[in-house]
C-alpha cells in the first residue's frame, strides 16, 4: 500500500447534486482541464476530458436524428471509453440513456427493454465480433434496431462535427440542460427473483450518490486512480466506476471484465492505480495469482455486492497491507447506501448511512434479531417499470425503498447485514439464514467457493442443501465445525454436493436463482 497522505472526503453538499450529469461532467472538465486525462481504456489508450466531450457532442448530434424525442436508448457496451462517451452523447441529444446486461440472456433482455420501451441498442461491431455475441444480437434483431458507433462515425456530417469541436467550449449551444428531477438513466434488477425490473434513476439520484460518496472517503486528483473492472450495465461500475471519476477529477482506468484476475494485476502495477472497485470473489482471485509488490499502489478497496469473508479481509491484508472497505448498495439507490471509512472500518458491518439518508428496521417474523431495512434519501430512484406497465413510472413509497435486506444496527450505527428476506430457509418453525451457512462453510474451506438454497421439506418445512466447489466438503465437517462454534445445527444443511462450478453473474454476486435450478436438478432424483 502506498505511503501517500490519504485526502480527506470533502464535506457533503446537497446543493451540488442539483444539476444533470452531463452538465456535472462539463463543469468538472473546466474545473480539472480539459487536456487532463480522465480515462485508460483497457487496451492502454489515454483520453482527456476534451476528447471525451467532443465526441459526446459530434455523437450526440449525430445520434440525435435517429431518435424519437425523449426517447430511451440502449447502450450495450464493455467498461470502455466508448461506454461512456455514448452515455454522455444519447444525454446530449436529450434522450435517456438505458444501460443493458449483455450477460442476461435474450429472454430477460427482451423483458427488461419491454420494461423500458427500447426498441434501438447503441453498440459497436467490434464488442459484438470480440464478445461472440452475433446469436444474441440475432435473437434481438426482430425487436430492436442496432445503431453501431463505427458507422456513425463515418456517417458524421459538417454539423455534427462543428458540434464535436465547439460543444466543450460552448456546451450551452449544444446541450440542453435537463432538470436535475428528471429522469437520467435506467439500470435493470438483475432477473434471479422474477423478471428484470428497470430501475429509474434520477440526475439528482446519481450526482447526489456521487457526493454523498465523495463525503464520505477522500480522493485526490493529482495521485488517485480509480481501476474499474466492472460492468457499466452495473449501478457500481457505472456511478462510482466512471461517472464518480469523471465528476471527481480522479483518473478512470477501464478494464473490460472483471473476469481476467492475472491480467487485471499486471494492469494494476502497470498504471500504479490506487483505488480498486471490486467484489469479495475479485478481489480474493486478484490477490491469489498476484506476485508480490504488483498491488503495493492500491492504498484502498472498496467492495461489494456480496458479503466480505474474513478469509479474503486477513489474506489480502496480509500479502499486500491493502484495506478493504466493505459497502453496501442497491441499483434502487445508484447504487451506495453505506460503507466504512478509514476512521471507521468495523469488520462485519458494511458501515454506516451515507450523508442525507435515513433508514428503519421493519420487524419480520420469525426473526428476533434486527429487521427488514428500509431506506430512504436523495439517492433513492424514481421508481420501477416493469414489462407489465411498460414505460410506466412506479413511484416509490414517499421516498422509501424497502430492501428486502434483514439487517442489525449496532453501537455505532453501522449496518450488519444478516441476509436477504427471500434467502432464509423456515426450518421447523425457525428462519435459517443461507447466508450463516454459506460463512460456516467459508471459514473451513477458505479457498473455495459455497452456495446455499432452500427446498420444500414434507416434515420440516424447507430443508437447506449447499453446493460447493470443495471436493472434499461433507455434512460431518460442517456439523462439527458448528457444534465447535456454537452455531445452531439448524444452519448445517441437510446434504452437500461437490459442483465444479458455482454460477455467478456479470456483476460478480453468486446467481442464485441459477443455484436454486441446479439444486433442484441435484435433488430431485433422490
Amino acid at each position: 500500500m502506498t505511503d501517500q497522505t490519504i485526502p480527506a472526503p470533502l464535506p457533503w453538499k446537497a446543493s451540488a447534486a442539483k444539476t444533470d450529469i452531463f452538465s456535472a461532467i462539463i463543469k468538472a472538465s473546466k474545473k480539472f482541464g480539459s487536456s487532463k486525462i480522465a480515462i485508460m481504456d483497457g487496451d492502454g489508450t489515454e483520453v482527456d476530458y476534451k476528447t471525451i466531450l467532443r465526441g459526446a457532442f459530434a455523437l450526440g448530434s449525430a445520434l440525435g436524428k435517429k431518435f424519437d424525442k425523449r426517447e430511451t436508448v440502449g447502450i450495450m457496451l464493455p467498461t470502455s471509453t466508448g461506454a461512456v462517451v455514448a452515455f454522455c452523447a444519447v444525454l446530449a441529444s436529450g434522450r435517456l440513456p438505458a444501460m443493458l446486461n449483455f450477460t442476461a440472456g435474450s429472454a430477460n433482455l427482451k423483458s427488461a427493454m419491454k420494461a423500458g420501451q427500447i426498441t434501438k441498442i447503441v453498440t459497436a461491431h467490434k464488442f459484438i465480433e470480440l464478445g461472440a455475441l452475433e446469436p444474441l444480437v440475432s435473437e434481438l434483431e426482430p425487436v430492436a434496431e442496432f445503431i453501431y458507433l463505427e458507422d456513425v462515425r463515418e456517417e458524421l456530417g459538417l454539423m455534427d462535427k462543428v458540434a464535436g469541436a465547439l460543444g466543450p467550449m460552448l456546451p450551452g449551444l449544444f446541450h440542453k440542460k435537463q432538470s436535475h428531477t428528471k429522469p437520467g438513466v435506467v439500470l435493470f434488477t438483475s432477473g434471479t427473483e422474477g423478471e428484470p425490473k428497470g430501475v429509474v434513476l434520477s440526475h439528482h439520484n446519481i450526482v447526489a450518490n456521487i457526493e454523498q460518496v465523495r463525503s464520505h472517503i477522500g480522493l485526490d486528483p493529482k495521485t488517485d486512480s480509480v481501476f474499474n473492472p466492472l460492468p457499466t450495465f452495473h449501478c457500481f461500475g457505472l456511478t462510482v466506476g466512471a461517472l464518480l471519476p469523471l465528476v471527481a477529477g480522479v483518473r478512470a482506468v477501464f478494464h473490460p471484465s472483471p473476469l481476467a484476475p492475472r491480467e487485471i494485476a499486471n494492469r494494476i502495477e502497470e498504471t500504479g492505480s490506487t483505488i480498486l472497485l471490486a467484489t469479495d470473489t475479485f478481489i480474493n482471485q486478484y490477490a491469489r495469482v498476484g506476485k508480490p509488490g504488483q498491488l503495493d499502489t492500491i492504498r484502498l478497496a472498496v467492495c461489494g455486492a456480496e458479503r466480505v469473508r474474513d478469509e479474503t479481509r486477513a489474506f489480502v491484508r496480509k500479502k499486500f497491507n491493502i484495506e478493504i472497505l466493505e459497502g453496501y448498495g442497491a441499483t434502487e439507490a445508484s447504487p451506495v447506501v453505506a460503507a466504512n471509512s478509514m476512521e471507521l472500518n468495523k469488520p462485519g458491518t458494511v458501515g454506516r448511512l451515507l450523508s442525507d439518508m435515513e433508514c428503519e428496521l421493519v420487524p419480520v417474523e420469525g426473526i428476533d434479531e434486527g429487521g427488514k431495512l428500509r431506506i430512504r434519501g436523495p439517492n433513492i430512484m424514481m421508481g420501477y417499470m416493469r414489462s407489465s406497465a411498460p414505460g410506466i413510472i412506479e413511484p416509490t413509497d414517499n421516498g422509501w425503498h424497502d430492501t428486502g435486506d434483514i439487517c442489525v444496527l449496532d453501537e455505532d450505527n453501522c449496518i450488519r447485514i444478516m441476509g436477504r428476506v427471500k434467502r432464509f430457509a423456515k426450518i421447523g418453525g425457525e428462519m435459517v439464514s443461507l447466508a450463516v451457512v454459506e460463512n460456516c462453510a467459508s471459514a473451513i474451506w477458505p479457498d473455495e467457493m459455497h452456495a446455499a438454497a432452500a427446498v420444500p421439506d414434507p416434515r420440516k418445512g424447507e430443508q437447506v442443501i449447499l453446493l460447493t466447489t470443495a471436493k472434499e466438503a461433507d455434512r460431518s465437517a460442517l456439523l462439527a465445525w458448528a457444534q465447535s462454534h456454537g452455531v445452531s445445527e439448524l444452519s448445517v444443511p441437510r446434504k452437500v454436493f461437490h459442483v465444479d462450478e458455482i454460477p455467478v453473474l456479470g456483476t460478480g454476486k453468486v446467481d442464485y436463482g441459477g443455484v436454486g435450478k441446479k439444486v433442484k436438478n441435484l435433488v430431485e432424483p433422490i
